[in-house]
């Protein structure tokens, strides 16, 4: 089977979880059901078995367009969710992340996307590494937003439904800030190193370390929005529904814009 077959059926196993996923809600997250994350681990099966496949065939790391790279975000998402899942309370997780899987699984398979990239060589080490880490990053913030908004949700039954909060099956909101909070700090950390070490590359191969590229001003300003997170929880414990909103955005600008502003550069498509 093609790498965009075994993809495939990633996506289509990850529709059936957002099909459960609403009986879940349905039914207030009161049965503890391990049917979600199997089905999830089943679909990584075959969502890992697509990167190496294209791995394998072009020999490289599969992250040079953004079919590519989609893949590579929403793998780090499944994968952190796979660890989460553990822990029982954290299963649900699953519920909130299978639309997001399967919503940009489907645009991910759209041709388009799928365009050749650049051939890397061994010298583009540093380029490989740079990207690897930054979409390790997006993918920890996204699995952060999916944490606040299991936050608002249990907030907003804590509120409304106290009977259908005090059954469900689902994590402390103090434990969900927690998780949103350490995801949240964990991306901005790998997004850090990314961007310092897409720096060095600059450096060493244009001699420069920073331009006004369009995707190199994106991300700065990226940057610039999650440090304002980390240093807003760090300085005043910030909490509750402005800051699970604010996580939400800021992931949502992310995903919105990433595409856009990776066309017209001129870096990242000499």
């Amino acid at each position: 089977m093609s790498d965009r077959l075994l993809f495939s059926i990633a996506v289509a196993l990850y529709g059936i979880c957002s099909g459960y996923s609403l009986l879940l809600w349905r039914r207030g997250f009161r049965e503890d059901n391990r049917w979600l994350s199997l089905l999830i681990g089943a679909g990584s099966l075959f969502h890992t078995g697509a990167m190496f496949q294209r791995g394998f065939r072009l020999d490289r790391c599969p992250i040079h367009n953004l079919f590519e790279a989609t893949v590579f975000i929403l793998w780090t998402v499944v994968i952190a969710y796979l660890v989460l899942a553990i822990f029982p309370r954290f299963r649900f997780v699953g519920a909130f992340a299978s639309p997001l899987l399967f919503g940009t699984g489907i645009f991910a398979l759209f041709p388009i996307l799928d365009q050749p990239g650049p051939v890397p060589h061994f010298d583009h080490a540093w380029e490989t590494l740079h990207a690897a880490l930054v979409l390790l990053a997006y993918g920890a913030f996204g699995l952060s937003a999916v944490a606040a908004l299991m936050y608002l949700s249990q907030e907003h039954d804590l509120k409304f439904d106290k009977s259908r909060a005090l059954f469900a099956r689902l994590p402390s909101i103090q434990r969900l800030e927690r998780v949103v909070s350490g995801l949240l700090l964990g991306g901005f950390i790998l997004l850090t190193a990314g961007l310092l070490v897409g720096s060095w590359w600059l450096k060493t191969n244009r001699g420069y370390w920073i331009n006004d590229d369009p995707k190199v001003v994106w991300s700065l300003f990226v940057w610039a929005a999650y440090l304002i997170l980390v240093l807003l929880r760090a300085a005043n414990g910030a909490h509750g529904r402005r800051y699970a909103w604010g996580v939400i955005g800021t992931f949502t600008f992310v995903f919105l814009t990433f595409w856009g502003t990776n066309v017209p550069s001129a870096i990242h498509h000499p």
